[in-house]
């Protein structure tokens, strides 16, 4: 049943992305079948072999430790304001990324992350066939945030195509960044999330060659990585702390007024139609869910987390999946987590066609005319992860 439901839930992929492609007759079916058979050996090392499964363990144990680390600082200035044995999510999930932000910082700025992120871009092109600049930015999109990610192709974004430029969008809306990765940990199991980061690399380019399918030319893909100018150390540690901040209390804002939201529709539903909003849009995405392999039974459970991270944002989805988590089945929690893992939503839209626009009102105003479209590949992209990882469990 398992390949069953992994093919049911890859042909509606492929189904909707075809529909909505720019060019179907350059769509490079060889290109997608290798990253679909790279996705399926990765999936299978990382969740079916003992070398796999302690990667992943050591990788939620890594975060783990440095999520304790942060603690240190938070009990600090905060230490007191939390009753013994309570927790608060302001400051257990989201005040760490302050600190997980200076440690990216230091190492993109002792040119550690820099090296990595070239050199998995270069051989990751080799394996999809796709440009060096695409492969490079996907790589870096599960390593940076939004929209720190677009400053390091600052000065080719200015003179990327249209074709392009849906590409490394739909890359950015895929992916997670480094820093989010430990907060997702508090509130998943680690090995989907791991697993999830690796998948969407992959998941959203072979979204983008069916919706956006493309030749490059040789001069086309020239790759020069932005250097910013050198700060001092200290300076970007501090730099590096307020950046941090200003994601926690951006992520803090988004969830205050998301929540409250989705709160008020649902009381007005309940008092209009007797059921809440995230039932009924649970049967609109259900048979999406059961597609991709989650039991008919908790398909509408599941489809209801699945369309509030659409329309609100994952955090907001991964605080509702938590309360039902324990009364659904392994497989459902699988596909559900890696599904919920990548920045697909409505507010994300907004944030990549605003940092593009900030580069150039010229590429802003591209992305702004594709911005369904590529809402739409970026959640097709988490669709063919959360399909994936099915196969497995």
């Amino acid at each position: 049943m398992n390949i069953i439901f992994l093919l049911t839930g890859i042909l509606l992929a492929f189904v909707i992305a075809f529909l909505f492609s720019n060019n179907r007759k350059e769509i490079k079916y060889k290109r997608i079948l290798t990253m679909l058979a790279v996705q399926l050996i990765l999936v299978y090392f990382m969740m079916n072999t003992s070398i796999g499964l302690e990667v992943i363990s050591s990788v939620g144990v890594f975060f783990e430790k440095l999520m304790k680390i942060a603690d240190s600082g938070i009990q600090f200035v905060f230490g007191g304001l939390v009753n013994e044995g309570a927790t608060t999510f302001f400051i257990g999930v989201l005040l760490p990324l302050v600190f997980i932000s200076v440690l990216i910082g230091i190492l993109n700025y002792i040119k550690v992350l820099p090296f990595i992120i070239k050199y998995t871009g270069l051989f990751l092109s080799k394996i999809t066939g796709m440009g060096k600049l695409e492969s490079y930015f996907a790589v870096s999109t599960a390593t940076f945030g939004q929209p720190e990610v677009f400053l390091t192709i600052i000065k080719q974004i200015p003179l990327l195509p249209p074709k392009r430029l849906y590409t490394i969008c739909t890359s950015a809306m895929s992916a997670v960044s480094m820093a989010m990765v430990g907060a997702y940990m508090t509130m998943l199991e680690p090995k989907y999330v791991v697993t999830a980061v690796v998948l969407n690399i992959f998941s959203a380019l072979i979204v983008a060659n069916i919706i956006n399918p493309y030749d490059l030319e040789d001069h086309d893909d020239l790759i020069e990585v932005e250097e910013d100018e050198r700060v001092p150390f200290f300076q970007m540690v501090g730099d590096s702390v307020m950046d941090g901040f200003k994601i926690v209390i951006t992520v803090a804002a988004m969830l205050l007024g998301f929540i409250a939201l989705m709160e008020l529709i649902n009381v007005i539903f309940l008092g209009i139609f007797q059921v809440s909003f995230q039932t009924i849009i649970g049967y609109i995405f259900a048979p999406i869910a059961f597609l991709m392999g989650v039991p008919w039974a908790e398909a509408v459970q599941a489809g209801g987390i699945m369309a509030t991270k659409l329309v609100t944002n994952e955090f907001v989805a991964m605080l509702s999946f938590g309360e039902i988590a324990n009364n659904l089945s392994e497989k459902t929690v699988a596909i559900v987590s890696v599904y919920l893992v990548s920045f697909a939503n409505f507010g994300t839209v907004g944030i990549v066609s605003g940092s593009i626009r900030s580069i150039s009102e010229k590429q802003g105003n591209y992305v702004s005319k594709f911005a369904l479209k590529l809402l739409l590949g970026a959640t097709l992209a988490s669709v063919i992860s959360g399909t994936m990882i099915g196969l497995v469990i």
